[in-house]
């Protein structure tokens, strides 16, 4: 207790023993049926810089290691996690809840995208529903002994965001960047947003970091220098990745093939998460 305290806990910040209220709880508890050991968060500070893309990759490498992954979208209005995966059924209501979909290599996947008639339709909802509607794929999707699940995060720090980390049990989360030199900016509000919602940061990817040409194996700068290392150094993380541009990536998205995605970008990461959550497989 500070020696200047006037036991108005409403108005102080402060984070005593002898605070008279209790902080508000937003969790929301997971289905009864379900069972997920380590919730990993994949968020950007802006859009188009492949933080689906990162997801989805995330989740075929740790599946490929051996572990039973899942993918929640989060992107609620910007839903491409099933055509990265090829995946056009529908996910099925039972009786007892919602189940995902499994991908083609048994990777539980739940988007809203599953839940429309036509993945064309647009989702014209306002921001309290679309965070309703990830809490829903929270409390009411049966996650069958789920290793680890990976978050699809809309992009920003706006109210999806934080009702994802107000309302699940975030272990950890994986800012993905762009080399342009405005990133600096935009990963520092993710890092300070997670950081005010003591969320632990894994680390950075840096996504269209490079180009390979294949005629002389050289290596070109598409988008200027990166700053990755120095956004690193700032904020004390750790760069976990560097993705190239690879027109290969790109077509076995468009194709729904990224299950079948040939590179070992990830394995540095996939060491981390086994390392530092702790998770063992089965």
């Amino acid at each position: 207790m500070s020696e200047n305290c006037n036991q108005s806990c409403s108005s102080c910040a402060e984070d005593c023993a002898e605070r008279k209220e209790q902080k508000a709880d937003f969790s929301e508890k997971l289905h009864e049926m379900s069972s997920i050991k380590k919730v990993i968060g994949i968020v950007s500070g802006k859009g188009g810089v492949g933080k689906s893309l990162v997801t989805s990759m995330l989740a075929v490498t740790m599946n490929r290691m051996g572990y039973h992954t899942a993918i929640l979208d989060a992107d609620v209005t910007g839903p491409s996690i099933p055509k990265a995966f090829g995946i056009r059924e529908r996910a099925i209501n039972s009786e007892f809840g919602l189940l995902p979909v499994k991908s083609k290599t048994a990777i539980d996947i739940m988007s809203v995208n599953l839940l429309l008639e036509n993945d064309t339709d647009p989702v014209v909802w306002r921001g309290p529903i679309i965070a309703g509607t990830v809490k829903q794929f929270w409390t009411d999707v049966i996650w069958s002994d789920v290793d680890f699940m990976f978050i699809d995060m809309p992009p920003g720090t706006g109210d999806v965001p934080l009702t994802v980390f107000q309302s699940i049990a975030v272990d950890g989360i994986i800012i993905v960047t762009s080399p342009q030199e405005l990133v600096s900016m935009i990963v520092s509000k993710a890092v300070k947003m997670a950081e005010m919602m003591n969320i632990p940061i894994i680390g950075l990817v840096e996504n269209m970091s490079y180009f390979k040409c294949p005629d002389n194996g050289k290596e070109y700068q598409i988008f200027g220098e990166s700053h990755i290392e120095k956004i690193a150094d700032k904020h004390n993380l750790k760069v976990l990745a560097k993705l190239p541009i690879d027109p290969k990536i790109s077509a076995a998205c468009d194709k729904g093939m990224i299950e079948l995605f040939d590179g070992n970008w990830f394995d540095c990461v996939s060491k981390i998460l086994e390392e530092r959550l702790g998770t063992n497989k089965k």
